[in-house]
């Protein structure tokens, strides 16, 4: 991960130790690996995962925070009640104005796709999407279909960090 940069001093002689950590390895973090986490997944009533998997994965560069969430319920996860939440890997901007945030759901049953947007507000920890199907509707458990094992919901988000 990217950190402040260093204050130079007048005079200071400089090492290899010091250009590699103040240079490349700057530079490598903004092409390394995306960091791996497991998101929270809550609502009104919490869902229980089950044999269902949720993934997360992110990258954050300077305060640009990149996030991926995966869900693939099982035949032993429920759906809770309420609009649902997924946990962000890093809080945002205490004053964020511009995050993206996207979802995709897929009805395995009925082999239907549906879109939504997410918003992550001020210092917050967690993201909330919405659904255009059927109307404007925050995603739960019967929104935008019933969800069941082999369905998936898949969330991109770029925003600012906090720190």
């Amino acid at each position: 991960m990217t950190f402040a940069p260093r204050t130079w001093v007048v005079g200071e002689v400089v090492s290899a130790a010091t250009m590699n950590q103040e240079i490349r390895d700057q530079f490598n973090s903004i092409f390394g690996a995306w960091t791996t986490y497991t998101p929270t997944w809550t609502a009104s009533t919490n869902p229980a995962l089950g044999n269902g998997t949720i993934n997360g994965r992110y990258m954050k560069v300077g305060r640009i925070v990149f996030a991926e969430i995966l869900l693939f319920p099982g035949s032993t996860t429920t759906y809770g009640s309420g609009s649902w939440a997924f946990g962000l890997p890093v809080t945002s901007a205490s004053k964020s104005t511009t995050a993206l945030a996207t979802v995709r759901m897929f009805d395995q049953s009925a082999s239907a796709q549906y879109p939504g947007v997410g918003q992550i507000g001020s210092a917050d920890t967690a993201v909330r999407f919405i659904t255009s199907a059927g109307g404007t509707a925050n995603v739960g458990s019967g929104t935008p279909f019933a969800w069941a094992a082999g369905d998936e919901c898949r969330l991109s988000m770029v925003y600012e960090a906090a720190s």
